[in-house]
Formats: C-alpha cells, sequence, structure tokens
C-alpha cells in the first residue's frame, strides 16, 4: 500500500474526512427524498381507491313507505330503584333482541331483580 494512505497529513486526512462525512451525508438526503416520493405516491393510491370505492358502493336504499312509523309517546315509564340510564339501555337491548323499533315497544316499568 501507499505510504499516504497508511500515514496521511493532516489537510489530506481533512480532507478525506470531509468527503467520507459528504458521502453520508448525501446517501441520507437521498434516502429522504425516496421516502417522501413513496409517501406521496401511497397517500395517492389510497384517495384513488377511496373514491372508488365510493363510487361502487350501492347507494343506501330508503325506508319501505308501506310501514307506518309510531308516534308520540306509549304513556308513563315507571323505574323502581333504576337508573334510568340503565333503563334505557335494557329498553335498546330489548328492541335489538326483538328486532323491533323502540318506539313500537311499550315498556310499562322496570324494576330491578336483586338476588338474596
Amino acid at each position: 500500500m501507499s505510504e499516504a494512505l497508511l500515514h496521511p497529513s493532516v489537510p489530506s486526512a481533512a480532507l478525506m474526512a470531509v468527503l467520507g462525512y459528504a458521502v453520508v451525508f448525501f446517501g441520507i438526503l437521498l434516502l429522504l427524498v425516496v421516502v417522501i416520493v413513496m409517501g406521496k405516491i401511497m397517500v395517492s393510491s389510497q384517495k384513488k381507491a377511496a373514491a372508488a370505492a365510493a363510487a361502487a358502493a350501492p347507494a343506501p336504499e330508503a325506508a319501505p313507505a308501506d310501514k307506518p312509523v309510531a308516534k308520540g309517546t306509549a304513556g308513563e315509564l315507571m323505574l323502581h330503584d333504576v337508573d334510568p340510564k340503565d333503563a334505557a339501555m335494557v329498553m335498546a337491548i330489548v328492541a335489538h333482541k326483538l328486532n323491533k323499533p323502540l318506539n313500537e315497544l311499550r315498556f310499562r316499568s322496570i324494576k330491578e331483580v336483586k338476588d338474596k
């Protein structure tokens, strides 16, 4: 090997260090540009896919007009030691299990059953 590579002078060593740093810095900048470009490509492809999915999705069907909806209240509801929030949850669960709208059901009272 060359004597200059084994024992470089101070200016030569400084030049090699600066060139090494420049190569690494350029590589990092190039990687940054590639990541930014790929990110923009992915975002635009996702937007196109979302727009295509929204265009291809069928329009929601309107509710059938032949089934009348119950109007107004179904009377008073008596709560016996039950929080109104819990009563609303029970009514929603019952309506869901019966597969009926909540306004077609009538609840007269709700009472908590306690274990002894």
